[in-house]
């Protein structure tokens, strides 16, 4: 049976996997959360590319998988390259920003990227932005959010602090007539309604969850991967996690593994 390994710092990976059980079939599906390690978008990049490569070699090693889907935009951006490299034989699907998407939907020309301060530094979020800003005019206003991520993962995002960060992150973008968001984060699509609240409009809010289950699934299908069956998932976190926020994306009953 085909194996697949999904990672991310967190919770926010989950969004990735809800995605991809839409789609996967006739699979089985381990999920770590790297609880301990998080969150990845503040940490170096020496740090984030090691986590990866520990977990990737975990996933090799106890659970011998055929593909790893990287769920997390900022260890796609710190790990990816030396992932392919390492391991050629085995299918690794990124994560990047929506911002191609983001470009051709918007209609005020104006569009708003949330994502962690190591994505929006890193090379690969550089290039991304060099080669489809001359696709059409448009302006982009992007938005670091540290802290965040902590705030999904305690469940925290509606409390008087978050409020005031997510005002002070969104407010600009607001005033501007931003009608396109790119959720730059696996976890930004948990705080979409907050989102939603805060820009006091109709917006556009762009994940990546979608695109990648259908990369994976394409990938596979090169293979003659025959998309049928059961699939099975598996769920691990390296430390502490937030039980309520795992039910809410996970609909089945779920045994969680600390590793």
């Amino acid at each position: 049976m085909l194996k697949i390994g999904v990672f991310d710092s967190g919770l926010g990976g989950l969004t990735v996997v809800q995605a991809l059980t839409q789609v996967i079939k006739g699979a089985q599906l381990f999920y770590i959360a790297d609880t301990k390690n998080a969150p990845y978008g503040e940490k170096t990049q020496d740090k984030i590319l090691q986590y990866s490569l520990d977990i990737t070699n975990y996933f090799i090693k106890h659970h011998d998988i055929d593909a790893l889907v990287v769920a997390c935009n900022t260890a796609t951006s710190a790990a990816i390259k030396t992932l392919r490299e390492k391991y050629p034989d085995l299918i690794v699907v990124g994560t990047e920003p929506a911002i191609k998407p983001a470009i051709e939907q918007t209609k005020t020309g104006k569009v708003g990227v949330l994502a962690t301060p190591a994505t929006l530094k890193g090379d690969k979020y550089q290039t991304l932005v060099e080669i489809l800003s001359s696709m059409k005019q448009v302006e982009l206003f992007e938005q670091a959010c540290p802290g965040l991520v902590e705030h999904i993962e305690n469940g925290t995002l509606e409390s008087k602090e978050c409020m005031i960060l997510l005002e002070t992150w969104l407010s600009p973008m607001r005033d501007e007539d931003v009608d396109t968001i790119v959720l730059g984060c696996t976890h930004y699509p948990l705080a979409s309604k907050v989102i939603r609240k805060m820009m006091k409009k109709e917006v556009t809010l762009l994940d990546s969850g979608k695109a990648i289950a259908q990369r994976l699934l394409m990938l596979l299908s090169e293979k003659e991967y025959k998309n049928m069956g059961i699939l099975y998932e598996t769920f691990y976190s390296t430390g502490n996690i937030n039980h309520k926020v795992v039910k809410r994306l996970v609909k089945n009953d779920i045994k969680l593994i600390t590793l």
